[in-house]
């Protein structure tokens, strides 16, 4: 198949270090371009891929001080697949944009998805999916669908990695850790209240957003700093995430948020790390529960089955990344779904081509 992949221009794909959304588009670009089709990765101009790189823009948005409105950028992203798919280019084309493609793509032929990454329940999202009822979308967890049950799901696609991008390494497991971003929504203040009452240490290996640097000065710094047991290593990129993981007892994630998927808990598990995970989100349907983890309600329930991530077979968590959560995987499952969409509009690109 000839498959167009439309990033967001706000990280490059890869990311250099924090951007789950890029990350996983990066991950499934490269398994298809395996799996022999022509794929176009519209992305940063200083992305990399083994697929043909369309640029609009020379560098991540996030990185470039220059660019103030990157709505802008996007809308001219929009464009451009648009007068390639006009040129016949493309079989399919899959977005990771949210809902900013529709108005403009539901009136042409090509069949298209778009992969929602992102939380859906606020108040705004409900008039977007009334209006647009019959777009084509994928879910990253069952769990991310709850809030707007009118859209048109195709199916659930979880998130998966390269098999050997993140592996275990032989450590001593001597401390709890949390992998990502420090945000209200993630609890690293939860996280440092459960190591503090097992008195385990701690390890924070997380980026601070700007829109977070409030919420970490005033709440995290000083619980951090008055914690002998807390270390904060800042933001760590993947070459660095299987040492980091496979030296602790768990991964902990106590989330207050309905969380879309949660890229970590799968980093850990194939590393074969355990997940301690709040009942938030896509958690229950990511961990299996007494195998690769535990879903608690709060603090004192994770506390409580801290004590029994040593009897995890680690082993055994990393062969059910291997099961469930492998790019590979996703791949698959994602051409199962382009080919199910073009089947299904078929009829319509037929009506359209006699037309003209």
């Amino acid at each position: 198949m000839r498959i167009a992949q439309v990033a967001p221009l706000t990280e490059a794909v890869p990311p250099k270090l924090y951007g789950g959304t890029e990350r996983v588009v990066h991950w499934l670009t490269e398994e298809l371009v395996a799996l022999g089709h022509d794929v176009t990765l519209f992305a940063s101009g200083d992305s990399q891929t083994s697929a043909k790189l369309d640029a609009l823009w020379p560098r991540a948005l996030r990185l470039d001080g220059s660019v103030r409105d990157p709505n802008a950028l996007h809308m001219v992203l929009l464009e451009r697949v648009r007068q390639k798919c006009d040129d016949e280019e493309f079989d399919f084309l899959h977005f990771h944009l949210d809902y900013y493609p529709w108005s403009l793509f539901h009136r042409q032929p090509t069949p298209f998805v778009t992969t929602l990454h992102g939380r859906l329940d606020l108040p705004e999202h409900q008039p977007v999916f009334n209006t647009f009822t019959k777009m084509p979308v994928i879910s990253i967890s069952n769990a991310q669908r709850r809030p707007v049950p009118q859209a048109n799901w195709v199916t659930t696609i979880h998130h998966g990695l390269p098999e050997n991008l993140l592996t275990p390494k032989l450590a001593r497991q001597e401390y709890l850790a949390v992998l990502g971003r420090i945000a209200p929504e993630k609890g690293v203040d939860r996280a440092i209240k459960i190591a503090t009452h097992c008195g385990i240490p701690l390890k924070i290996a997380a980026k601070v957003d700007r829109a977070d640097q409030d919420y970490y000065d005033e709440l995290i710094r000083p619980m951090i700093e008055n914690n002998p047991l807390v270390e904060f290593i800042g933001e760590i990129s993947d070459h660095e995430k299987s040492d980091f993981l496979s030296g602790a007892l768990g991964l902990l994630l106590p989330i207050d948020w309905p969380e879309p998927f949660g890229l970590v808990m799968i980093e850990a598990m194939a590393c074969g790390t355990p997940v301690v995970a709040f009942n938030r989100g896509s958690a229950p349907e990511i961990i299996d529960e007494g195998l690769t983890g535990f879903v608690v309600e709060d603090v004192i329930s994770a506390a409580g089955v801290i004590k029994r991530l040593p009897q995890l077979d680690r082993a055994a968590i990393r062969k059910q990344f291997e099961t469930r959560f492998t790019a590979r995987r996703m791949a698959l499952d994602y051409l199962a779904a382009y080919r199910s969409l073009t089947e299904e509009q078929a009829p319509r690109i037929k009506l359209v081509s006699s037309a003209e």
